[in-house]
């Protein structure tokens, strides 16, 4: 089951698709030939489509990354996980305090050299 998180961006994702393709049927399909626009109305209503379906994807896009990231992990799960991590190096380090240092290879002292 899809948490609160990836169902949001799930419709994020939807709505701003649908949008966009409304917006660009309806401006370019029911709005109709764009060569009998006239050329100030075209200077304008094409950046603002390119502009508007820029936005569209965008929010698109963050509603897909939030459909498709998996939901976090409970705090209580994370602090339980730091409290066994923490109790297995307080064990780690009483072990190593505890047992006798290990034994270090003889020494053989070193041989003076002849100065001449």
């Amino acid at each position: 089951m899809a948490s609160k998180d990836q169902a949001i961006g799930g419709a994020i994702c939807l709505v701003c698709v649908v949008v966009g393709v409304l917006y660009a049927a309806g401006l370019f399909y029911f709005g109709g030939n764009p060569l009998d626009w006239g050329l100030t109305f075209t200077l304008i209503a094409v950046p603002v489509f390119v502009a508007f379906i820029a936005i569209m994807g965008i929010g698109a896009w963050i509603g897909w990354t939030m459909a498709t990231t998996p939901p976090p992990k409970p705090i209580e799960e994370i602090t339980s996980e730091i409290e066994t991590e923490q109790k297995a190096t307080e064990e780690k380090t009483a072990a190593q305090e505890t047992s006798p240092p290990p034994p270090e290879a003889e020494k053989k002292p070193e041989k003076k050299r002849k100065t001449e």
